[in-house]
C-alpha cells in the first residue's frame, strides 16, 4: 500500500540509531543512507525551518514472529527509547494480534506486530494518523483513494480505516492531530499520478507539488503531492521503472 513514509526527525543521528537497531531486529536493514535514511518503506531525514518535526504519527511494522516483537521492544528500550505498550497480544485489532510498542525519540509511536495477515517482514504493516477532524479526512482520503487505489473498509465518528491491497492506515480522533508527516502510494503510470492531483485539488485540497518529474531523487521519478486536512503531505509516485 504504501511506497514509502518519511518522517522528519529533531536529531538525525539519534533518530537513526534507534530506527536502525529497531528495525535490524524485524529484517530491515538500513538501504539508503544520504539525504534520507532509508529502511524498505520507512525512511527519515533532519527537520528544518520550511519542513517541522514529525509529531502524533503511529508506525507499525511487521515482524516474523512473537519472539521478533518481544526483542523489538527490549532492543528499542536498550537504545534509548521509551514503552509506549509491552508485548502482547490485542485482541481488539485481530484475534492473533501481537504487538509491542515504543515512543520514539521525538515521541512518535513505533510497533512491531504479529499476525496472520502480515505483510513483508521489516515493512509497514499499517499506520494510525491522529486527525482533527475524522469526516473531513475520511472525505480526503476516500476521494484520493479512488485514484490511488485504496478504500475507506470501516468509518465511524472517531475511528476510519483504509485499507489497500497490503497494508492499512487510522484515522483516529484527536485533541493533537500527526503533523508533518509524508505518506507516499505507488502509482502505475504518470497519467495516475495527474489525476490524484487534478481530483484532489478539484476537491478544494491545497497542492503541495504539481505533477512532474524529480529527478532528484532519481531519472523517472514521476509524482503529485497534496495536503490532506491536517496539513499532512500526501504523494502519489510512479517510479517509471
Amino acid at each position: 500500500m504504501f511506497d514509502h513514509v518519511t518522517i522528519r526527525v529533531s536529531d538525525r543521528a539519534a533518530a537513526q540509531r534507534f530506527y536502525t537497531t529497531v528495525l535490524g531486529v524485524v529484517g530491515a536493514e538500513l538501504s539508503g543512507d544520504d539525504d534520507f535514511a532509508e529502511w524498505h518503506d520507512f525512511s527519515l531525514t533532519a527537520a528544518d525551518v520550511q519542513h517541522p518535526v514529525t509529531r502524533g504519527l503511529h508506525v507499525g511494522f511487521a515482524a516474523r514472529a512473537r519472539a521478533e516483537v518481544d526483542a523489538f521492544w527490549r532492543a528499542g528500550l536498550e537504545a534509548g527509547g521509551r514503552d509506549d505498550g509491552a508485548p502482547g497480544p490485542r485482541p481488539q485489532y485481530r484475534e492473533d494480534y501481537y504487538g509491542g510498542f515504543l515512543l520514539d525519540p521525538d515521541g512518535n509511536s513505533v510497533e512491531a506486530v504479529h499476525h496472520g495477515a502480515r505483510r513483508d517482514e521489516g515493512r509497514i504493516d499499517h499506520l494510525w494518523l491522529r486527525v482533527s477532524d475524522p469526516a473531513a479526512s475520511a472525505s480526503f482520503y476516500a476521494t484520493v483513494g479512488r485514484v490511488a487505489g485504496h478504500q475507506i473498509v470501516e468509518h465511524s465518528p472517531a475511528h476510519v480505516q483504509v485499507k489497500g491491497t497490503a497494508g492499512s492506515f487510522s484515522l483516529i480522533a484527536g485533541d493533537r492531530p500527526t503533523r508533518h508527516a509524508h505518506i507516499a502510494f505507488p502509482a502505475d503510470d504518470d497519467a495516475t499520478v495527474d489525476a490524484f492531483h487534478a481530483v484532489a485539488t478539484a476537491a478544494g485540497h491545497p497542492s503541495g507539488g504539481e505533477p512532474g518529474e524529480r529527478p532528484a531523487y532519481h531519472a523517472g521519478y514521476y509524482a503529485a503531492f497534496v495536503l490532506d486536512p491536517d496539513g499532512n503531505n500526501i504523494e502519489l509516485v510512479n517510479h517509471n521503472r
